[in-house]
């Protein structure tokens, strides 16, 4: 629109500016769409890069019952373990609570465990953004990892910390032909020793508007509350050991 304009107006900078906006705005697209396993031109054209169409008014129903964990049981879990993984998600950003989590990590790191964040390319509002905020919560950068760099050693993790993240770390998107994000790569933390996912509630979905199925595996627990409070309480009861 903006390039347009510059046309109409006889306005070259005005031209210039827009198709470099233009041309960033595709960029992001196609890096987006790289990261979620489709097809640039179906996506541009209104598809999602799949032909399978499911009804919006199916719901998987999942076997097995979601368990609530507490921050104590978190906190000792995590004092135990000597390969941690922190997932952190779009939940986090809105939260703000990258600083707490540097700190959890900066906290376990001291205590000669190996903590490293993984990051999907898509986690956030865009492409990365949660590689930005943990840089703003000074978070080394050498424990940083793209999802390709950690993907295939999550069987050698003992605890996956999963922060305000959803679509991201499904495990439908692999196991589940019918969901709407099936072929999408993802961070398979349901592979680790053990799971705590921190959500604000249950059933509270991801962009699919699906549950995540990895709530209900048997290594997996929920720590529900405000990601900010929850690691601010994770924190504490780690600093006091």
């Amino acid at each position: 629109a903006v390039c347009a304009e510059g046309f109409m107006l006889g306005d070259p900078l005005l031209a210039q500016v827009g198709a470099l906006i233009g041309f960033s705005g595709a960029i992001l697209t196609w890096i987006m769409c790289e990261a979620m396993g489709r097809n640039i031109v179906s996506v541009i054209l209104g598809g999602a890069g799949t032909t399978q169409v499911v009804s919006s008014d199916s719901k998987t129903e999942y076997e097995g019952e979601i368990t609530i964990a507490t921050v104590d049981n978190v906190v000792e879990t995590l004092l135990e373990a000597k390969n941690i993984m922190i997932v952190p998600g779009y939940g986090l950003a809105v939260a703000q609570a990258q600083f707490a989590v540097a700190d959890i990590a900066k906290r376990l790191k001291a205590m000669g465990k190996n903590v490293r964040f993984g990051i999907h390319p898509v986690a956030g509002r865009m492409p990365g953004q949660l590689n930005v905020l943990l840089a703003e919560a000074s978070v080394p950068y050498d424990i940083v990892f793209e999802m390709e760099e950690v993907n295939e050693d999550f069987e050698n993790v003992d605890v996956t910390l999963v922060i305000g993240a959803s679509d991201t770390v499904s495990s439908a998107a692999e196991d589940d032909p019918n969901c709407s994000i099936y072929g999408m790569p993802v961070l398979r933390v349901w592979k680790s020793g053990q799971v705590f996912v921190l959500k604000r509630t249950i059933g509270n979905t991801g962009y699919t508007g699906m549950e995540n199925p990895i709530l209900y595996k048997d290594n997996a627990e929920v720590l529900l509350g405000d990601a900010h409070d929850s690691c601010e309480a994770i924190r504490t009861a780690i600093n006091m050991n």
